[in-house]
């Protein structure tokens, strides 16, 4: 498989190079976690050149025999070079039961740098700090950007190659294939796997054919305002009545495995956040397709979603701007940063422009406000509103 440089994470996990935290790469499956740790193993092995590189790969056969962690543990110890830098890699961890004992007993002898990946339901964001008892410093990856797309098929023109964007989405591993139904074979066995075996095996789902009905619900309101109660009354019918909390708590579990990623609604004006309705935007947009099909493609939505994940991707906070009886798609803060943005995939209709622009016209402070669309010309100025086309925001560093 042809590879590229993703830089963005590898020069996030080089900074944090001999700090005390346990180096932890996380996100949705098939997303590149297992490559970047060899990148970053080989620029170890470049810069460092006397370095010890203890490097576990459960995925071979070679490391059976480390899935006792007292057997892990004693390997790593045993392995340990005085007087230079010693590095822990250790990939799909949570095949070694237990391994939280191990990596906290080397982390607590002070002689190592830990850097370790694994499946996302057995290593979430939400379990580091009581999984370890050590500070843990989190390399969230996600699957390729649309700029990623186009440094690995050499493209330059962004318009068409957003158009193929749209329908290859960022799994990189289903470029391999050729044809379009193909990859899409692919990447529905990559989410079925992340579905039937990691969130079933993690929490014990009694309800797979629940599960999979709220999967499909969310991926067909993909972009929409809902609720675990709205969904639990639109699954409902005469024969089953669901309950809200256990689809609550399924939603969850898509979320901890980065299956989906939750956006939650702000007040602009009263400056809180609102609890009744949250959005749901799918980790990469063709899961979608692969899923449920392609025929009923919704532009606008599969835009909307495609700049939501690039804004995480860019490290924003991302949330629905609620203004009176007015959305504002997304308000991304960093910092002290903010930005009003509106998603569209035609304005060249006066009226949906107009359509477009009114809530952010309606922002009465002066931070930046963007129209995000597939325009296919140069950035303009409108009232103070950035008109960018997706293609060339994407693109942009």
């Amino acid at each position: 498989m042809k590879l590229i440089d993703r830089n963005v994470y590898l020069d996030k996990m080089i900074s944090v190079i001999g700090t005390p935290d346990i180096k932890v790469i996380t996100g949705v499956r098939r997303s590149g976690k297992s490559k970047l740790l060899e990148a970053f193993r080989d620029y170890v092995e470049k810069t460092y050149t006397d370095a010890n590189i203890i490097h576990i790969n459960y995925n071979l056969t070679k490391f059976e025999n480390f899935k006792d962690y007292h057997v892990l543990n004693t390997h790593i110890e045993k392995s340990y070079k005085k007087g230079i830098e010693n590095f822990v890699l250790i990939d799909e961890v949570q095949m070694c039961p237990s391994f939280e004992l191990a990596i906290n007993n080397i982390h607590a002898l002070e002689m190592f740098d830990i850097y370790i990946t694994g499946s996302n339901a057995f290593l979430l964001s939400s379990d580091l700090a009581t999984l370890f008892t050590g500070r843990t410093f989190e390399i969230k990856i996600f699957p390729f950007s649309f700029k990623e797309f186009l440094r690995y098929y050499n493209l330059t023109d962004y318009y068409a190659a957003f158009d193929r964007y749209l329908k290859e989405g960022g799994m990189a591993g289903s470029y391999l294939y050729k044809d379009q139904e193909a990859k899409y074979d692919y990447i529905a066995d990559v989410f079925d796997t992340l579905i039937v075996r990691d969130i079933k095996q993690k929490y014990k789902i009694r309800n797979p054919i629940l599960m999979s009905r709220i999967v499909d619900f969310l991926m067909d309101n993909m972009s929409n305002l809902t609720s675990a109660r709205n969904i639990a009354d639109a699954l409902t019918n005469q024969k089953d009545k669901i309950n809200h909390k256990t689809v609550g708590n399924y939603i969850e579990y898509l979320c901890n495995a980065f299956a989906f990623y939750k956006v939650r609604r702000y007040d602009i004006v009263g400056k809180k956040y609102l609890s009744s309705s949250d959005k749901y935007y799918l980790s990469d947009h063709t899961f979608r397709y692969a899923k449920l099909g392609s025929k009923n493609m919704n532009r606008g939505r599969t835009i909307e979603n495609i700049v939501a994940v690039e804004l995480l991707r860019r490290g924003y906070e991302v949330y629905v701007g609620v203004l009176y009886k007015k959305e504002i798609d997304f308000v991304a803060l960093k910092r002290n940063e903010k930005i009003y943005i509106q998603i569209s995939d035609d304005i060249s209709e006066e009226k949906t422009f107009e359509r477009e622009v009114r809530p952010l016209l309606s922002i009465k402070d002066a931070y930046p406000r963007m129209l995000i669309a597939r325009t296919r010309c140069e950035e303009y100025q409108y009232e103070g509103i950035r008109i960018v086309d997706v293609a060339n925001w994407l693109a942009e560093d």
